[in-house]
């Protein structure tokens, strides 16, 4: 759905189908959504200065927070990129550099934008397509782009009878090729090739970019290599279809149209901002490069321009979302300009028991649609009882609560342990019907809920 479509109120709404609880979160992220649209209201003098209210999601691993970011952008088709602080280290040390964090922002904005402008040209392709076809199968069947000056005389030349039944025996087959008639005949295509530079041209993490560009003109100048081949018309179909799409696209436009994209609704996540959290003065070990990082990270939260194979992209209106756990740092530790660039906190809650089986239930793509789903593509007909759903949220608050709390990751290895038996089985017992009741979860699970030792390693 269009970003300006949405008030806050819808966009928690639409989040609440798939997010289970963190309320205040989500009116955050609502709140800063909303932001944009309001800013691209105001005065032309005006509106360069709103800058985005950065926002900051503290709370244990498994709650939400990358999920609300993701589904966030999702929702209203712009560009997104999730990254872990830790990836980064600061100029002049092994590692990537935190402008790439742009640069494949820009490159997520490319393929949304491609991808829309491929539908634009889907119905243009697609009659290309049937013409190629046409001329694949009926190689002769070449009609005058013009009439004659004669076709309107009831006897034509006997040059025009020849064409005249090369356009009728085109017709005919353009009937059975639309009637599905012909998809097993084979025709012959050639393919193009990539060409590829043989290897890698640098290995620094820093030069990235440098060796992407460089790759790119070996592309260019490299010539590509094709080969043909015969296939069916069901084949050739989508290959044809692929060709005829690229052809109608204008890279300059969806170029031009990405960049902006990128600079006015891109969101970037950056998770596990606490773990560049350290004392200034600390130079030992993995310390070496957390204030350098943070120093880094700092332009291009506040707002820089970074040079990019599509030309410079500027940082100012990108909407930054970062998150930590927090458990043996906290945000304070942070650059205090850094701080100053997330003014919005949002203190993220642990998952009740209350919470889980929420999860397990409403969601629309929750974990047991998932797995009913995979086991009826084998005709195994998957039941989940009420008592089995409170049985294994009560059993995934209680293992998070005496282990390493993962928040609602641990559901996954619940429901994998539940269902080991049933999955591996489920292709010998096509037709039938299984009910998860709480009977079959305590049978599946209750010798590793009482060892606790041996809890933490398979729950």
């Amino acid at each position: 759905m269009p970003e300006h479509e949405l008030t806050p109120r819808q966009i928690v709404a639409e989040l609440n189908r798939d997010i289970v609880g963190q309320d205040d979160a989500k009116r955050a992220v609502a709140i800063a959504l909303r932001n944009r649209w309001r800013r691209r209201r105001l005065d032309e003098d005006l509106s360069p200065q709103v800058t985005p209210k950065n926002i900051m999601l503290i709370g244990p691993t498994g709650v939400g927070k990358t999920e609300i970011a993701r589904r966030l952008a999702s929702l209203v088709g712009a560009p997104f990129v999730k990254t872990e602080a830790t990836k980064f280290t600061e100029v002049g040390y092994y590692g990537r550099d935190v402008e790439s964090l742009i640069r494949d922002l820009v490159e997520a904005a490319i393929l949304l934008v491609r991808e829309t402008e491929r539908q634009k040209v889907q119905q243009r392709a697609g009659e290309r397509v049937e013409q190629r076809l046409l001329d694949l199968l009926l190689p002769d069947a070449g009609v005058p782009s013009s009439p004659a000056p004669w076709s309107d005389v009831e006897e034509l030349p006997p040059s025009d009878e020849a064409a005249e039944r090369r356009r009728r025996s085109r017709e005919k087959l353009r009937a059975k090729l639309i009637a599905g008639e012909l998809e097993d005949r084979e025709v012959e295509l050639n393919i193009p090739g990539r060409s590829m530079a043989p290897v890698s041209i640098l290995g620094a993490g820093n030069m990235e970019q440098m060796e992407m560009d460089l790759q790119n003109m070996f592309e260019k100048i490299m010539p590509k290599p094709s080969r043909t081949q015969r296939l069916p018309v069901r084949e050739a179909r989508p290959i044809l279809m692929q060709q005829e799409v690229e052809a109608l696209l204008d890279p300059e436009k969806i170029n031009q149209a990405a960049v902006e994209l990128a600079q006015e609704s891109g969101i970037v996540f950056i998770d596990e901002i606490d773990k560049i959290a350290g004392d200034e003065g600390s130079s030992r070990g993995p310390d070496v490069s957390r204030q350098g990082v943070q120093r880094d990270l700092l332009p291009i939260v506040e707002g820089t321009t970074v040079n990019t194979k599509y030309g410079p992209v500027k940082s100012d209106h990108v909407l930054f979302v970062a998150a930590g756990a927090f458990h043996s740092s906290k945000p304070s530790d942070l650059m205090p300009e850094l701080q100053g660039r997330f003014p919005i906190r949002v203190e993220m809650s642990d998952l009740t028991r209350d919470d889980f089986a929420r999860i397990l239930r409403e969601p629309r793509a929750s974990l047991l649609r998932q797995h009913e789903a995979l086991l009826a593509t084998e005709g195994l007909k998957l039941e989940f009882t009420e008592d089995a759903i409170e049985a294994m949220a009560d059993l995934a608050f209680q293992v998070n609560r005496s282990t390493q709390n993962i928040g609602a990751r641990r559901l996954h290895t619940i429901l994998e342990r539940v269902l080991e038996e049933i999955s591996f089985q489920a292709s010998d017992r096509k037709g039938e019907r299984v009910v998860v009741d709480a009977e079959l979860v305590r049978q599946r699970l209750e010798e590793i809920t009482k060892d606790e030792d041996l809890s933490r390693y398979i729950l």
